[in-house]
């Protein structure tokens, strides 16, 4: 499976991080982020990750900026984007389980790096149950 990963320079540390752990755990990751601490756009890079998506040329994205939100308001200006915030882990599976989210978002600046991992995981092992859930998703788009 292949992964983008995106994120402003609040979010370098914890992408670094976890390129290295999706990696470590038979992932392949996109880089679609800043890698420089100096203060940038964040559409910049989440734009490219949503086009991505959309295209198939990464399975799902995973994203980092301060609060998550400035990233999840741009992923999911995009049709084919569901970019689910998480900050714990029963969010992370619910963000996947009920809304079917193909991007990740973090917050960069309220969250440890344990608990970015285990989000990541909940988020990655865990089902879409479809049903009523599916219906919702149907109405999404405009």
């Amino acid at each position: 499976m292949k992964i983008g990963i995106c994120n402003d320079h609040a979010g370098v540390d914890y992408k670094n991080g976890i390129i290295g752990y999706l990696e470590g755990k038979g992932y392949e990751t996109v880089n679609f982020g800043t890698d420089t601490k100096d203060s940038m756009d964040y559409t910049d890079v989440a734009h490219p990750l949503a086009k991505a998506v959309e295209k198939g040329e990464v399975d799902l994205g995973i994203a980092f900026c301060g609060t998550g939100n400035g990233m999840a308001m741009t992923l999911n200006k995009h049709n084919g984007i569901r970019a689910g915030l998480a900050w714990s882990e029963e969010i992370g599976v619910l963000v996947k389980q009920h809304n079917n989210a193909n991007v990740l978002v973090m917050p960069a600046r309220f969250i440890d790096f344990e608990t970015v991992k285990k989000i990541a995981d909940a988020w990655l092992g865990t089902a879409f149950e479809g049903g009523r859930h599916q219906k919702r998703i149907d109405k999404i788009p405009l």
